[in-house]
């Protein structure tokens, strides 16, 4: 699972810094490089909520076999380097990422159903140390393979270790003639509000997130950077993150809730980007571990919340499809606003104030899914909510 999660955020970090590159040689404007950036995002949300579905079918452990393959062929595809094969890459990468990312909340529930959260946390870390690898190799990587394609490519043979460690070391499916216990129907799951706040809590959050990993060394190239420390400085962003998002579960535990480790968080967040984007510069390392640590804790917490809002895996498999899926689906939005805004020559400022904005949809949020309350289904598999207090 450690390994999985590794494989979840290089081929989208590993982009960003080679932006330029990749403009100069295609010629793609900046809308469509807005729409490069987007396009995985969206494909999160559109892909998460078929890993239910598929694993009712095929199974969890083979339905995330086949998520690592396509992820694998997505990030050849994108060494052809041409606009198409880039953006037909680039929407397999998504595919992948999006059924694998749903999958695993699910099952860590089933397999480490007491300690879900703290083992949330663990692999939320491994995605955060691939997100920061993409990052901060992507530079040296295209220097020394004589140009970006190569570079891309790169990542796709750490997408084939993990398939075959995932293949070796997966665990076994249930037996087949055990029928699973009734946990309601995604139509139901809508109805509950509970459901509609995790939701739009990994929408916000998320959008943020992939703001950084598309835009922010293009933001700090407007800034002043030259686009090898840009690179780096988001890598040094996404590398903080390990810390946080491996602590944030643990603390969170210590209260009763999580809404004061969620606004803590996201209040970071807000200073971060603020201080990179509009601060003194003497000040970028503050605002370099500020941003860090917010994202890596808040994303870490938003996915812990899937496990910890339901009782069972089977539940948790749906709400983390509807939570993806939905979630991810808002946060295309973010990229794809910042990409408009660049492409009409708006300032920092600006689009501050839009990362600002998104802060707050997402503290709101934290605030009523942040209680401690689950999702739960009855003898008859009706759908309720538990509260806790």
């Amino acid at each position: 699972m450690i390994l999985v999660g590794l494989n979840l955020r290089p081929a989208l970090s590993s982009l960003a810094p080679l932006l330029p590159r990749v403009q100069a040689q295609t010629d793609l404007t900046a809308a469509g490089i807005g729409a490069l950036t987007t396009l995985p995002v969206l494909c999160l949300g559109l892909f998460a909520p078929l890993a239910p579905w598929l694993s009712r079918r095929l199974g969890p452990e083979r339905t995330l076999s086949l998520a690592l393959l396509v992820l694998a062929l997505g990030l050849g595809l994108r060494g052809l380097a041409t606009p198409n094969w880039l953006f037909a890459g680039t929407l397999l990468v998504g595919a992948g990422i999006g059924v694998a990312g749903s999958l695993l909340p699910a099952l860590v529930k089933r397999e480490l159903p007491k300690g879900a959260d703290l083992m949330t946390g663990v692999y939320t870390m491994a995605l955060c140390l691939g997100g920061a690898l993409g990052a901060g190799l992507s530079i040296p990587l295209a220097n020394a393979f004589g140009g970006w394609p190569l570079a891309l490519v790169a990542w796709a043979g750490l997408a084939l270790a993990a398939l075959i460690a995932w293949l070796v070391l997966m665990p076994q499916p249930g037996s087949p003639a055990v029928r699973p216990p009734r946990t309601g129907n995604t139509r139901d799951l809508l109805r509950q509000p509970l459901a509609w706040q995790v939701m739009i809590l990994m929408g916000s959050q998320s959008s943020l997130a992939y703001i950084v990993f598309g835009w922010l060394p293009t933001l700090l190239i407007v800034r002043g950077y030259d686009e090898a420390k840009a690179g780096w400085m988001m890598a040094a962003s996404v590398m903080v993150q390990l810390v946080s998002a491996l602590a944030a579960p643990w603390l969170a535990r210590l209260g009763r809730d999580q809404r004061p480790a969620l606004l803590l968080l996201l209040l970071m967040v807000a200073s971060g980007l603020t201080l990179l984007l509009l601060g003194p510069e003497r000040w970028r390392w503050v605002g370099i571990t500020l941003l860090g640590l917010g994202q890596g804790g808040s994303f870490s917490l938003a996915l812990t919340l899937i496990v910890l809002r339901t009782a069972d895996s089977r539940l948790a498999g749906k709400l983390s499809g509807l939570a993806q899926g939905g979630g991810y689906t808002l946060a295309a939005l973010g990229p794809l606003a910042v990409g408009m805004m660049l492409e009409f020559k708006l300032g920092l400022l600006t689009i501050n104030l839009l990362l600002l904005g998104i802060v707050m949809v997402a503290a709101i949020f934290a605030l009523l899914a942040g209680r401690n309350r689950r999702l739960e289904t009855d003898t008859e598999g009706r759908l309720l909510i538990r509260d806790y207090r």
